[in-house]
């Protein structure tokens, strides 16, 4: 069974600090008392490159100081702004910047709380991100601290086996054997070591999508966008995943692209010819990832181009480059 730890305390107090401070100051105020909150690890006080931050009630560290101090190796990407970590024990990691989906091994899951670029360094949820390194985080309410610490994996033996580990450690054999992409139980051998510590962000399975519909949406995004930079590209992206929620429009991204007169390149040949650059296909990515920057609008147009009175009527969100984003 998953088991949220005391950590919580810590989410509950900070929320409270954050209201206050919210009532008497910017977001920027919030965030900076985060400096106030230490990080221990295994006993010992953690020091980081930059201090932790608090956003919105969570406590953000940086991926490169988490991952030295857990003795993953990170590798940074610039151009698609994604952070790679092989933790110390095998497992892979893939956060982006202002990505809700974080990719841990072989799945996509959802983040509680979302990673994000300041000053030339990511910050990630400490404990959603600790986790998935096999470590566990406490809050010490008395010391104002977050207390990482680091969990050996379980080593199986003769008398010690999936049974008695997954009741040490509170979880069913199923988990145990899915944490170490194991098929079953015949594959623990004596002195055999397994990790036993499963990220609640497992829990939250995030929605699949097809390579087909990544290629489509980047080919879409591409001709219509093509010379917007990034941000404008991942609201064309974004109007077509909105449109696939929205119950005025199909419900697949292939049907919303092929319907109706909003996309012309899908009707005079252009989208059959488009081949999408890196950075459509990144904000096409990101899109299906949860990255969102129009809000819920389910439009877009050129003002100095599309003119009259239903472009008139509509409620802009917002305008990146050459598109206004409406609904």
């Amino acid at each position: 069974m998953f088991k949220r730890n005391n950590f919580y305390g810590l989410r509950f107090v900070i929320a409270i600090c954050t209201a206050l401070l919210l009532c008497s100051g910017p977001l920027s105020a919030a965030a900076s008392a985060a400096d106030t909150v230490g990080i221990e690890l295994d006993g010992k006080t953690a020091k980081l490159a930059d201090p932790a931050r608090l956003v919105n009630g969570s406590i953000f560290v940086p991926v490169a100081s988490l991952s030295t101090l857990l003795g993953a190796d990170m590798k940074w990407n610039n151009t698609n702004e994604e952070a790679t970590i092989h933790t110390a024990l095998g497992d892979t990691i893939v956060l982006g910047n202002g990505v809700p989906v974080v990719y841990f091994n072989d799945g996509r899951y959802v983040m509680d709380s979302v990673p994000f670029v300041e000053e030339g360094r990511m910050y990630v949820p400490l404990r959603e991100t600790a986790e998935m390194m096999h470590a566990r985080v406490s809050w010490n309410d008395k010391a104002g601290t977050a207390e990482i610490k680091t969990v050996q994996p379980a080593v199986a033996a003769d008398d010690y086996g999936l049974a008695e580990i997954s009741k040490d450690y509170g979880m069913s054999q199923a988990q145990l054997l899915a944490r170490n992409g194991l098929a079953g139980g015949d594959s623990i051998k004596p002195g055999k070591k397994l990790k036993v510590v499963i990220p609640y962000v497992q829990m939250n399975k995030a929605k699949p999508f097809t390579e087909e519909e990544l290629t489509l949406l980047a080919k879409i995004t591409q001709v219509e966008a093509g010379y917007e930079p990034y941000e404008g590209q991942l609201g064309i992206a974004n109007v077509i995943l909105n449109r696939v929620k929205d119950s005025r429009f199909p419900d697949t991204i292939k049907d919303v692209i092929y319907s109706g007169k909003q996309f012309p390149p899908a009707h005079n040949g252009l989208l059959d010819k488009s081949k999408p650059g890196e950075t459509a296909l990144r904000a096409a990515k990101d899109a299906l990832n949860g990255k969102n920057n129009v809000g819920d609008a389910v439009y877009f147009f050129n003002p100095e181009v599309s003119k009259g009175e239903f472009w008139s009527s509509l409620d802009v969100v917002v305008t990146i480059g050459h598109h206004s984003f409406a609904k």
